[in-house]
């Protein structure tokens, strides 16, 4: 496995190895040896989770978990293509505030790590899209929050026209990121 760290700290752009042939691919994309050499040892992932999307331009996010069941996520789109999104949203982070996006697709076959203290949120780039994704923590409505996929003071050049955006009820209604309360604190 390749990791590259991105531009906001934490963030870590992942791409699995694929060995073909004739009869298709095997790919390992996850092993817990590989995360421990980069320093991801202290997680561990207890849910998968499976998303399908039926039209293009649907924009599911940004969410998070407030602790105790802070997630951190390991997204990949094994079916057509995805902007995925991570913001910070840990205070005194040199970051807060800074996201960072990144193509996921069943082609280029990369993956995104998450960690706790971030929002995370995906817009399909294809129809019929699959999106799978392993979380260190189950999921808790009672801690379940979000932010606004288009609040200006986070700046996200999502790749579509917002007119085009394809929304939850519950996403059409997050607040702004400083409407918020901190949820999380940056720790060095």
């Amino acid at each position: 496995m390749n990791f590259e760290p991105l531009e906001v700290a934490d963030v870590i752009e992942i791409t699995p190895k694929r060995h073909g042939d004739a009869r298709g691919f095997f790919s390992e994309t996850y092993r817990a040896d590989d995360f421990g050499i980069v320093g991801l040892e202290a997680y561990r992932f207890v849910q998968d989770n499976h998303v399908y999307s039926a039209e293009r331009a649907v924009l599911r996010g940004l969410h998070f978990q407030l602790r105790p069941h802070a997630q951190g996520k390991l997204v990949r789109c094994t079916r057509g293509a995805i902007f995925d999104v991570a913001v910070d949203i840990r205070s005194g982070s040199p970051t807060y505030g800074c996201h960072v996006g990144v193509e996921l697709s069943a082609t280029n076959w990369k993956q995104l790590w998450i960690p706790p203290g971030f929002a995370h949120g995906y817009v399909t780039l294809e129809e019929h899209c699959e999106v799978i994704y392993k979380v260190t923590d189950y999921y808790s409505p009672e801690c379940d929050r979000g932010i606004a996929w288009d609040d200006p003071a986070l700046a996200i050049d999502w790749p579509l026209s917002k007119t085009d955006i394809i929304l939850s009820e519950k996403d059409r209604k997050q607040p702004r990121l400083s409407e918020i309360p901190p949820a999380f604190h940056f720790s060095a």
